[in-house]
């Protein structure tokens, strides 16, 4: 299946954003060690097994940093990479180069390792009949690009933002009163398609009597969860949430519930090493 990329628009605001931060006044190291007229050919290959995602977004580096170089890629985005499969190959201005390739390799390296863990929580549950969803546990500032990241690892986006679907959470069940008045208030301001999160198997009954169209299930471990999924009997989607590990989500899985959401494949995966070497002539 083809991947579809973020917006250009998106991916070039986030460049800009990266460029800003790290060129300064340009490159004082490069200018005084590298003759200017120098040229250069880079090899960017894995350095560990990872599942490839930014590869548009670090061709985007270099295109505004490096115009005059060219960059043959070798692999897509959703690529499964074995240790020492090459990326791209580019060639261009030493100066230019050297210039983009932290932010480049910066990219690549963090949705990559979005990516990658992704896919190994995606594969725990492989088979269940359960969905891997992502969350807003996102570095600030890289929302789509993160959330494009889980997509290509083999997970489902939930929410982007706040008004891109109603998410009644414990905070707002305490201030209301309880979960049944959270969702009437919900309900009465003419909002669709309710998700609540539920703490207790009381809320889950006070829920789907109020009327809740989606119950996210908080960090209830998997006897309590069997038991939700007995108590909807299929009257509402169920999602798990709170606490997932690659060790207890095909557990949890195995319950019966519907969706899976784990903040730890935006908020928590380690970047992944990817290398630009001089390429061998």
């Amino acid at each position: 299946m083809a991947i579809p990329e973020p917006d250009p628009a998106i991916i070039a605001a986030a460049v800009e954003t990266a460029l800003a931060e790290d060129l300064g006044q340009g490159d004082i190291t490069t200018q005084a060690v590298i003759p200017a007229a120098t040229r250069l050919k880079l090899v960017m290959a894995a350095r560990q097994e990872i599942i490839l995602a930014g590869l548009p977004v670090a061709v985007a580096v270099f295109a505004k940093v490096a115009p005059k170089a060219s960059m043959m890629t070798q692999a897509q985005d959703g690529d499964s990479i074995a240790t020492g499969g090459i990326i791209a190959r580019i060639e261009g201005p030493a100066s230019d180069l050297l210039a983009a390739e932290r932010v480049a390799l910066n990219f690549l390296q963090t949705l990559s390792g979005i990516a990658t863990l992704t896919s190994a929580y995606a594969k725990k549950i492989k088979g269940t009949g359960a969905v891997l969803l992502d969350t807003r546990k996102t570095i600030p500032g890289l929302r789509v690009l993160s959330k494009y990241a889980t997509f290509v690892g083999g997970a489902t986006n939930h929410r982007m933002r706040l008004d891109d679907g109603v998410l009644i959470k414990d905070n707002h069940v305490a201030v209301a009163g309880s979960a049944g008045e959270a969702v009437k208030r919900a309900k009465n301001a003419g909002l669709k398609d309710i998700e609540i999160e539920c703490d207790t198997l009381e809320q889950v009954t006070e829920a789907l009597d109020a009327g809740a169209d989606r119950l996210l299930l908080d960090n209830m471990p998997p006897d309590m969860l069997r038991q939700a999924v007995a108590i909807t009997a299929g009257r509402a989607p169920l999602e798990a949430s709170g606490g997932v590990t690659l060790e207890t989500i095909r557990a949890i899985a195995e319950t019966g519930v519907d969706f899976i959401s784990v903040g730890a494949i935006t908020m928590s995966a380690p970047s992944v090493d990817i290398g630009l070497d001089l390429a061998d002539e």
